[in-house]
């Protein structure tokens, strides 16, 4: 779920899923949302009721050899936190470390629980500034702890800001709409600390195009809230915007935005066109709009840059047996996506305001969306010029096949979006050209009369990013490839009870190259998981149940590698395998 539902809405929702089955096209995927962490039981009693770790298999931050210095930012109980404040904590730069010269930041998110609970999306923000978009682990009887590390250092600007001025503190806000009642007994309790290494390095604090940004301007919405920072995005008309200034030194610019979904558009990837909703008189009953989403991003008004967004299945979802320990690609760290707009620098740097917006293609009730802009900053004013700037897309949806409730659609859409322009600074005269190249293929097979649903689908999207210097050139290529495929199928076996099998394989690869004047390095990653699991459902309980997950993530960088083999059946680790050996030839796994 990991979404803010009020509790009356919580409680239709299950009362109307649960109490009355529905018919059989209303089982799709929308049935899959109520199964949740309150129909769960411990089906095996514990003779060791220790709390169960719950785990994202990635690759661990790679940190100096320099001992950390820590900072405990937040303790806090999330119990009755729905639709109330963040909780706000104030937050000031590290003055008890004995160094003050940093090459890495670190910030750990570490939690447990106990009782029952839905998974909660929660964010983490300094100053308006999103450090950190994530959804809880649900719990068990026993209890669960887990633990986000994330690397944070391209804030560092902020997380060190003021620190040698006598100026009032930051604020750090945190949001988790949680509900405890009767039923929902499970509180979060959270510790949030930030780790700062040393440098081993005395020329980490290197300046220039490659380096970290200097100020990073929060685009999200202002405190006082009751609600988390972030935009929502209700429907595909909907619009939401912030208007922004940038210093008249600045020469380079990266938006970072962050991405969730939730409620209707939580699964949008299985939802089926409008048509099949009309022509079986579902209107109401399904969410619907087709499977194809992306995220468009507006300067002025005017298109700049998009986000097809990763695929992350939450803590709950599907079937929410295979997420315990082996949480899904992306759940614990949603990732954020950097849109270049370094060429549209020579429109901003006027003096004046300017408003950056977000919108999303055929969305439904609820995304929830904010970024971060970085900048780079010269010691005298800057000067620039867009010199040019085109968008293309194409999008078709095909009724492969419909009779009733029986059906298959094939999606293709496309989408380009290239700008260039310079920008004079003392680093000289700089040339940037951007490219944004995506490609995306979803086919739906709704079979045996609506319980029955297969979806295959693909992303895939290039970055492309070229800068011209006058004694050098910095160029950057990231290409993601995001695979899915999911099976549902529902079976009523009558006297209130039904058996759900699922399966599920999903995908996050990136083939990444940088090249600084004939320095290249590249960075490879490939993540694959899959899962297979299977529940029974009488009333409002599951009777008995089974999930099984594997995954298998390999990482190859420049300097370092790392791979795991992970499995997993009913809480139970099957094996896990961990190296960190580099081989010359590496085989990467294919969905």
């Amino acid at each position: 779920m990991a979404s803010s539902f009020s509790v009356l809405s919580l409680l239709l929702f299950h009362l109307f899923f649960l109490n009355h089955p529905p018919p059989s096209t209303a089982h799709l995927h929308k049935l899959t949302t109520s199964l949740r962490s309150d129909h769960f039981t411990d089906l095996k009693p514990l003779k060791n009721p220790s709390p169960t770790r719950f785990f994202e298999v990635t690759k661990p931050v790679k940190v100096p050899k320099t001992k950390s210095c820590s900072s405990l930012v937040l303790q806090h109980d999330f119990a009755s936190t729905y639709g109330k404040p963040p909780v706000v904590v104030p937050y000031s730069p590290p003055s008890h470390c004995k160094s003050q010269n940093f090459s890495k930041i670190v910030l750990e998110w570490t939690a447990t629980c106990k009782g029952r609970q839905f998974d909660r999306i929660f964010g983490v923000w300094l100053d308006g500034v999103e450090l950190l978009r994530s959804c809880t682990a649900e719990p068990r009887k026993s209890g669960i702890v887990w633990t986000v590390e994330k690397d944070i250092t391209r804030y560092s600007s902020l997380l060190l800001k003021n620190q040698n001025d006598q100026i009032q503190n930051q604020n750090l806000a945190v949001y988790m709409g949680n509900i405890i009642d009767e039923t929902y007994t499970g509180i979060y309790h959270v510790n949030l600390s930030f780790h700062f290494y040393p440098s081993d390095d005395s020329n980490f604090l290197k300046s220039g195009y490659g380096s970290r940004p200097d100020l990073i301007i929060p685009i999200s919405r202002n405190l006082p809230l009751n609600d988390g920072l972030w935009f929502e995005i209700q429907n595909q008309t909907h619009v939401e915007s912030k208007k922004f200034m940038i210093p008249q030194t600045a020469y380079r610019a990266v938006l970072e935005v962050y991405v969730s979904f939730h409620e209707n558009d939580e699964f949008w990837y299985m939802n089926p066109p409008n048509e099949y909703i009309d022509l079986n008189n579902l209107t109401g009953s399904l969410p619907g709009n087709s499977a194809f989403r992306e995220v468009l991003v507006s300067l002025d008004g005017e298109l700049v840059g998009a986000v097809w967004p990763f695929t992350v299945i939450y803590t709950g979802g599907v079937n929410p047996l295979l997420w315990r320990p082996i949480s899904a690609i992306g759940s614990f760290n949603l990732p954020s996506y950097d849109i270049e707009i370094t060429p549209f620098l020579g429109n901003l740097l006027d003096g004046k305001s300017h408003r950056l917006g977000f919108s999303v293609t055929n969305a439904l009730n609820v995304w929830f969306i904010d970024a971060n802009l970085h900048l780079w900053l010269d010691s005298k004013k800057t000067q620039g010029r867009l010199l040019g700037h085109d968008s293309k897309s194409s999008s078709s949806t095909s009724t492969l096949s419909m009779k009733g409730l029986n059906a298959t659609f094939l999606i293709h859409s496309t989408r380009s979006i290239s700008s260039h322009g310079w920008v004079e600074s003392s680093h000289g005269k700089m040339t940037t050209k951007t490219t944004q190249d995506f490609g995306f293929m979803n086919k739906m097979v709704i079979a045996k009369n609506g319980d029955l649903q297969i979806v295959n689908q693909k992303i895939q999207f290039t970055n492309d990013l070229h800068t011209t210097l006058p004694s050098s050139t910095y160029t950057l290529k990231s290409t993601k490839t995001f695979p899915l495929y999911i099976y549902y199928d529902y079976t009523n076996q009558g006297n209130g009870s039904y058996v759900a099998k699922s399966k599920i394989k999903m995908g996050f690869n990136e083939n990444r190259v940088k090249k600084v004047g004939s320095a290249l390095s590249r960075t490879l990653l490939n993540s694959l998981q899959k899962g297979r699991g299977d529940m029974r459902v009488k009333g409002h309980l599951v009777v008995n149940g089974t999930g099984a997950t594997s995954q298998g993530y390999k990482y190859v960088g420049p300097n370092s590698c790392y791979s795991r083999n992970v499995s997993s059946s009913n809480y139970t680790i099957l094996y896990d395998e961990v190296s960190d050996y580099c081989s010359k030839k590496v085989r990467f796994m294919k969905l």
